[in-house]
Parts: structure tokens; C-alpha cells; sequence
């Protein structure tokens, strides 16, 4: 095939050997199986800027510094140069997370680098050796949808708990091998602590994979683990060896009508975001 443009000076310097197919497309990156040696692994290579349709880039950047000032106060003021060393902060982003998360216990790619806007990373199998489908393209039992959505609640958890929410956690980020769910695409992880906007991303991620295993197992629409989770994050209890149960009471006297309302706005934008998901997956099936 054809190599992409930005794959090209990685097969000059010898870092792949060959590109061997495209894997799948989506709002920010286009990702490709790459052989490299004797392994066979994913470069996942992310769109410009100016043709990446990920929204609301600035929400899940809040928070995020660099240690150069200089850095800083370009990426502040939005010139060329701090146009460029933004785009890099979000690439890089993905690194960090993906070794810190791996190293909190959370099933994610191992990664092996990112290289000029493209992210090596390993390729999640199947157990008949293929790329492995994402959870949208799964179907399970009752029994199966309760298990592994405590599996990926547990995930949340760790994550919470390294200081991160994936900030948009859905079906379409999950990959399904044979040992169960693994977490994919974490650019724009957020810092729980620094980002004003990650209790509510972080209960949205919740809620898209809540309402997808809930097609299986209806009794877990019931259950509440972001509240959980977050309450015991606020109160610096919530640990790795927390046990969730997904039940919480809510404390009537800090009802606020302004939160609701976002909340609502939140639920409106992520379902017109999550139907645009299911054309682009439809999209890359064609």
C-alpha cells in the first residue's frame, strides 16, 4: 500500500519496516498496523489541528503546563510556535497516560513512543491472532456484561486514583480481547484535580459505558459509580484497594440547579458527539 505521509520518515530511519494496513479512523488519528522487525504493532497517526474534529480541545486542555515558561506563554497566547508545541503537549499527553496507567494496573497499549505526530503503540489482539474488535462490535451475556463492566469501573477507579479521568470513555474506546476490556485513546485525559470540567467528564465516561453494558444487564442503569467514586476522591479516600459497591446517597443540601443544568448540556452534547462516533464507525466499515 501506499505509505502515509507522516509514516514515511519513520520507514527511512528503519523505526517500521513495513505499513501493512489501515486499522481504522476516527475523530483525531488515523491508526495503521505497521510491522517493525519480527512484531507487529499500530502507529497511530494524529490529524492536524486544523482537520481534527475532537471538540472541545480547550476544556481538556485546562490544566495541562509545561515546565518550559517559554512554552507556556506561547501555547497562552496561541502564536504559530505555540500552535505547534500545543499540538505536541496533546501528543505526548497520550504517552504519559498510557505509562502511567499501565503502571496503576489499567489494561492499556503499550506504547512505544511518539515520534513527529505518530504514537507506536502494541496491537491489541484477538485470540485468533487479528486486531481486536472494539466493544461497540461485541455482543455478550447478561453474566458477561456485569463482569466486565466491574472490570472497567475498576479501570475508572485506577485512574482516578493515578489523578486522571479518560474523558471520553465510550464503546468506541474499548477494545475487547481475550482476556477482557482494554482502554484505548487517552489524549485527552484529563487532571482530576486541575481540569474544573473532570467530575463531570468522568461521570459521563461512566454513564457511556454504563448504558452500553446496560443493554445487556438492565439492573446496572441503577447503579451510581461515578458518584461513588468521586465522593470518595473528594474525602482523599478512594485507593487501589477500594471495593465499590455503585451505590451512593446524595447529600440533598448541596443540590445545585446550576450543575444540573450543565450536567444537561453535557448529556445533550455528548449524545449529538456519540451519534457522530456511530457514523464515522459506520463510515470505516464501508
Amino acid at each position: 500500500m501506499k505509505i502515509p505521509k507522516k509514516l514515511k520518515p519513520l520507514v527511512e530511519d528503519g523505526l517500521i519496516d513495513e505499513v501493512v494496513r489501515p486499522l481504522m479512523s476516527g475523530k483525531e488519528a488515523a491508526v495503521f498496523i505497521v510491522r517493525c522487525g519480527s512484531d507487529i504493532r499500530c502507529a497511530k497517526v494524529y490529524k492536524d489541528a486544523a482537520t481534527r474534529s475532537f471538540k472541545q480541545a480547550v476544556q481538556y486542555q485546562e490544566g495541562r503546563k509545561v515546565r518550559n515558561s517559554r512554552r507556556q506563554r506561547a501555547m497562552e497566547k496561541g502564536s504559530k510556535f505555540g500552535r505547534k508545541q500545543q499540538e505536541e503537549v496533546w501528543h505526548n499527553a497520550e504517552v504519559d497516560a498510557l505509562t502511567r496507567l499501565a503502571r496503576a494496573g489499567v489494561r492499556v497499549p503499550e506504547s512505544y513512543g511518539c515520534i513527529d505526530g505518530v504514537l507506536l503503540m502494541e496491537l491489541i489482539k484477538d485470540e485468533h491472532g487479528n486486531a481486536a474488535p472494539r466493544l461497540n462490535d461485541v455482543g455478550m451475556s447478561e453474566e458477561q456484561a456485569i463482569e466486565d463492566h466491574y472490570v472497567v469501573m475498576h479501570y475508572v477507579k485506577l485512574m482516578l486514583v493515578e489523578g486522571l479521568v479518560h474523558g471520553d470513555l465510550s464503546e468506541f474506546n474499548v477494545l475487547v480481547d481475550e482476556y477482557g476490556p482494554v482502554i484505548i485513546d487517552l489524549p485527552q485525559a484529563v487532571d482530576a484535580a486541575a481540569n474544573n470540567h473532570s467530575r463531570s467528564m468522568l461521570e459521563r465516561d461512566v454513564g457511556n459505558m454504563t448504558s452500553y453494558y446496560g443493554q445487556f444487564a438492565p439492573e446496572l442503569l441503577e447503579t451510581r459509580y461515578a458518584q461513588e467514586m468521586w465522593a470518595l476522591y473528594e474525602e482523599g479516600e478512594l485507593t487501589a484497594e477500594t471495593q465499590l459497591t455503585g451505590e451512593h446517597v446524595d447529600d440533598a443540601e448541596s443540590a445545585d440547579v446550576d450543575t444540573l443544568l450543565e450536567d444537561i448540556k453535557a448529556v445533550l452534547a455528548e449524545e449529538d458527539e456519540r451519534q457522530q462516533r456511530l457514523q464515522d464507525a459506520l463510515e470505516d466499515d464501508d
